[in-house]
């Protein structure tokens, strides 16, 4: 993986932290509305670092495979993009 570990890695920590906050809210019966604010807020941390792992792929994978002339692994390259676009939009 080519993305910021150190990022990534803080992103997930986090993420996982509110995941375990989740699970004392469910357990404690907490309000509706207070559970889905945080699961929103674990989703937007998940999304972010997404967001780096795939920008890191186009800024490394991608762009390497097309300097390298490598006609199959970058239409590989570009069709897995898709693939997590199409991923994405649903």
């Amino acid at each position: 993986m080519k993305a910021d570990h150190a990022k990534i890695m803080r992103l997930l920590k986090t993420a996982r932290g509110q995941l375990d906050g989740l699970i004392k809210m469910v357990e404690e019966d907490r309000y509706c509305i207070d559970i889905s604010n945080q699961l929103m807020a674990t989703q937007a941390i998940l999304r972010s670092a997404n967001k780096e792992v795939i920008h890191a792929h186009l800024r490394c994978c991608v762009k390497d495979a097309f300097e390298r002339g490598d006609e199959a692994d970058t239409d590989r390259k570009i069709a897995e993009i898709l693939s997590v676009m199409d991923k994405l939009a649903k």
